[in-house]
């Protein structure tokens, strides 16, 4: 017997992006919780954080094999509670060395679960014939989200980051089964490799240089997520709800672009709609960085979110068309490298908060948007060369 709602399969894949990020985004709205009770400073917190980034990149490289030997359906199926118990007994941690191991496991639970949703939307494309991609990763901000506000709402009401995550686990094992209880995974793309690219991969120079188009929105987006909340408390005694708030102000922002941006990119170009976001991604910083009221952070962050919306699978396309090597080497190369931006570059941002003040753990990223700037031509479709007779 199964339990679950017959739903279509791309509302499956919604659905799992949603919780699963739902998942994710419970821990971050109660940062600022977490470092009082510890008694640590920023760079010590960061130091704690890292341990998520170490499981998820053990995980992306090597559990492949795992993965098609246990099956999509039942690793998912047991991976995204466990996510959520994982983090839950992550928080009952009394000190950052603690809080680094406890989030080892749940970095190998994270890069599971992103391997096999991923592949899953793209399958579902072709089962359904349309492209759900970033419809798909907006269920993803949206999760977040839903999530920052879960998490501010609690902080106002003073339960405990401990209970808070502990009353997830129950919501998510619900919510997984009703959404995934009938889950089966799409068949194969047909005409596809099956082989996938193991260990570590050598990026080419073209492959580099979309890796700096994208790299300001992985380190800001995740900075967004990690810092916001300690940005409004200790610039602006935020009261608990307002600091989470922030958090839920990046995802959402980030969730409403996405919905669209295919879009954008299908109306104009991927460099025009790069280089708008770019600078809109660059405005937002430079408003967090001297934000001189509340609002104006808040705007800075709504900016910053859509400005780091849609950057990176923008260059997951291009890296995709280039033609001096297989798609599948070139995707895996671009995100092996963006990902572990994304995944180390927030948490060391720690460092230059406790050491020059919140305000520039987010001013870092100005140069990191000067190159994405200087390299955004990367991303232009490449031509189709044909060979004429004399």
């Amino acid at each position: 017997m199964r339990f679950g709602l017959a739903l279509p399969p791309q509302i499956k894949i919604f659905g799992a992006f949603f919780i699963y990020s739902f998942c994710m985004g419970s821990m971050y709205p109660r940062l600022p919780d977490i470092q009082t009770a510890m008694g640590v400073a920023e760079g010590q917190l960061g130091l704690a954080l890292i341990g998520s980034a170490v499981g998820t990149l053990i995980s992306l490289t090597f559990v492949g094999r795992f993965l098609e030997a246990v099956g999509y359906r039942r690793v998912l199926l047991g991976a995204i509670p466990l996510l959520s118990a994982l983090y839950a007994l992550a928080m009952w941690t009394t000190g950052p060395l603690t809080l680094f191991l406890a989030l080892v496991p749940v970095g190998l639970a994270i890069g599971a679960i992103e391997i096999i949703i991923n592949i899953e939307a793209d399958r579902v494309e072709q089962v359904i014939g349309r492209r759900i991609m970033s419809r798909a990763h907006a269920f993803w901000s949206l999760g977040f989200f839903t999530a920052g506000m879960m998490g501010a709402l609690m902080a106002q009401m003073g339960v405990s980051p401990q209970w808070h995550l502990t009353l997830m686990i129950p919501l998510v094992l619900l919510a997984t089964l009703a959404v995934l209880g009938q889950y089966q995974p799409a068949p194969h793309r047909a005409g596809s490799s099956t082989a996938k690219p193991s260990g570590f991969v050598r990026p080419t120079l073209p492959i580099l240089g979309l890796v700096a188009v994208c790299l300001p929105a992985m380190v800001l987006e995740g900075a967004g997520i990690d810092w916001s909340a300690i940005y409004m408390r200790d610039v602006f005694v935020a009261e608990p709800f307002w600091s989470g708030f922030a958090v839920a102000i990046v995802a959402g922002s980030m969730a409403v672009t996405r919905f669209f941006a295919d879009g954008f990119v299908e109306r104009f170009s991927p460099v025009l709609v790069a280089r708008f976001l770019l600078v809109v991604l660059g405005i937002g910083t430079l408003i967090i960085l001297f934000a001189p009221w509340g609002w104006a952070a808040y705007a800075g962050f709504t900016l910053l979110g859509v400005g780091s919306s849609a950057l990176f699978p923008l260059a997951m396309s291009a890296a995709a068309q280039q033609t001096d090597r297989p798609a599948a080497i070139n995707v895996a190369a671009l995100a092996q490298i963006s990902f572990s931006a994304f995944l180390f570059g927030p948490p060391l941002l720690g460092y230059v908060a406790e050491h020059f003040g919140i305000r520039w753990a987010f001013g870092a990223g100005i140069p990191l948007v000067l190159l994405g700037l200087a390299t955004v031509h990367m991303l232009a479709p490449r031509p189709v060369t044909r060979e004429v007779a004399p």
